[in-house]
């Protein structure tokens, strides 16, 4: 890493030209006409975060020790969710779930997350948002950490599944499936954790930018301040990954608004930060009390403002929904300030500091400034919100796990939840179900997540943990032995989640 690199020379190394050209529909699939005319759709950008916690925006805790000047007041003109949930308390598997509204434990990916090697998880069959956004005349684009395993070319005509493969991959040729093939348009991703993982190299539409002929250095933990090893761009610093990515938004912005001006568009911007190595760029750097990890929290606040204030010039903004939200729950917090908020666990934990996030949705003349909603909602509900936002119909084999919660978004009153019930999952593939106060963790009685306190994975046979969250909202009152019947009731409806393969009413 060469941190003398400022963000147009570092840019210019590693290949990428920020007057790219964006293309128009990339799949080729026949899509159907649309209903209505497109103009009449709101814009929508999902701006997640990786790491950040519910604690970390000023808007969510008085008592932050982390400036967030921009989204403090973004949340003033939006409505904040207090019962906002991941679907996973770790990354590929909230990504799965953002893209599909579908768990990921339905798939393959039982537990941990993808390298930046692994075979891709989104198959060809499963619908995602874009794909359904662009049946409605949306420009989409996926900007930032993609994380859910992309179709790398061999040397050797042989199989990429893992790190150890590393050397066989052909960066010269394109990749064969990534987001083009489910829905974007438009693509600038990293294949994996951006700044901690290898390959080091940006791609956009399906092609490096530049070739990773050199190979990342480990300079210091990696919870901190190092990466893995593994092949780089030359003059890759990860302090600019982020800002890039923002770049490209604005870039995405600028060229929509002037070539597609009647076409609505999506973006889905996945940010790097506040995850690890905290490596801020300087004009974040020491802005913190609370050290470099606050730092890139006040780098997320940046990103967001820098989306927001391209709005506002391209006078976008008012027929335009924006989410600002996070893909799972924080690395500890230092100095005082408590990341998680009042919750219990971390990330990767099957407690409610694992995948409790902020959530937070504007979109004038819609949804009522300055407004909080308790309605327990999950990630996975993008997609079907989205297809109410756009007047039709979720198909059935798309969505399996996703509730509309648009009602929610503008305030709708309603006398029942708009969800039956929210399934959590842990890193080490723990499981929980959650179902008014109600929330119940199936075999074990640990944290269920590496991150400290260290837990372990499900042990079939071992009792699990109950908590009512009104009464214990930091989960320390463990009522497995004294609510037999609870514990049976949410048990069964898991289980009945899991066999029929759904768990959103068709």
């Amino acid at each position: 890493m060469n941190k003398g690199l400022n963000r147009r020379n570092f840019l210019k190394a590693i290949g990428v030209c920020l007057a790219s050209s964006i293309p128009g529909c990339a799949s080729g699939r026949q899509r159907p006409k649309e209903k209505t005319p497109a103009k009449k759709r709101p814009n929508i950008i999902f701006i997640m975060a990786d790491d950040l916690g519910y604690g970390d925006f000023g808007c969510y805790n008085r008592d932050s020790k982390i400036p967030t000047p921009n989204v403090d007041r973004f949340a003033s003109q939006s409505v904040s969710f207090t019962d906002a949930h991941s679907p996973s308390a770790v990354c590929s598997p909230t990504r799965y779930g953002v893209l599909t509204g579908r768990y990921s434990w339905r798939t393959r990916l039982k537990q941990n997350v993808l390298s930046g090697y692994s075979q891709p998880l989104i198959s060809r069959e499963q619908v995602t948002i874009a794909e359904l956004l662009k049946r409605h005349g949306y420009q989409t684009a996926c900007i930032g950490k993609w994380h859910l395993g992309i179709g790398w070319q061999s040397k050797d005509g042989g199989a990429i599944n893992s790190p150890g493969d590393a050397e066989r991959v052909d960066f010269n040729k394109p990749v064969t499936d990534g987001p083009k093939e489910h829905g974007f348009d438009y693509s600038f991703i990293t294949a994996a954790c951006s700044t901690v993982d290898s390959p080091y190299v940006f791609i956009e539409n399906g092609k490096c930018t530049a070739e990773p002929t050199e190979t990342m250095v480990c300079k210091g933990p990696v919870v901190t301040t190092g990466s893995r090893p593994g092949p780089m761009v030359p003059g890759w610093s990860n302090e600019n990954v982020d800002p890039t990515y923002v770049e490209k938004t604005k870039e995405f912005l600028k060229r929509n608004k002037k070539t597609n001006k009647n076409a609505p568009f999506f973006v889905y911007l996945p940010l790097s930060a506040p995850h690890a190595p905290w490596l801020p760029p300087d004009f974040v750097k020491g802005q913190c009390t609370t050290g470099a990890r606050g730092d890139m929290v006040v780098l997320v606040d940046w990103c967001v403002g820098q989306v927001l204030d391209t709005l506002d010039r391209l006078k976008l903004a008012d027929n335009t929904l924006v989410i600002v939200t996070s893909d799972n729950g924080p690395r500890i917090g230092k100095k005082g300030h408590a990341s998680a908020g009042d919750w219990r666990g971390y990330k990767s934990h099957i407690w409610e500091g694992g995948h409790r996030i902020p959530f937070i949705a504007r979109w004038p003349g819609r949804i009522k400034p300055k407004t909080t909603s308790d309605e327990m909602i999950c990630l996975t509900d993008l997609i079907a919100t989205c297809s109410a936002i756009v007047g039709t119909k979720l198909p059935e084999n798309a969505g399996q796990d996703s509730y509309n919660i648009l009602p929610a978004l503008l305030g709708e009153k309603s006398d029942k939840p708009i969800r039956e019930a929210i399934v959590h999952h842990s890193c080490f593939g723990v499981f929980g179900i959650r179902q008014g106060h109600w929330k119940l963790i199936l075999g074990t009685k640990s944290s269920g997540g590496w991150v400290e306190p260290g837990g372990t994975g499900p042990k079939e046979g071992s009792p699990g943990q109950l908590y009512n969250l009104a009464d214990d909202p930091y989960e320390k009152n463990d009522l497995w032995e004294k609510h037999p019947d609870i514990v049976e009731r949410l048990t069964e409806l898991l289980e009945k989640y899991k066999e029929q393969g759904y768990s959103r009413p068709l």
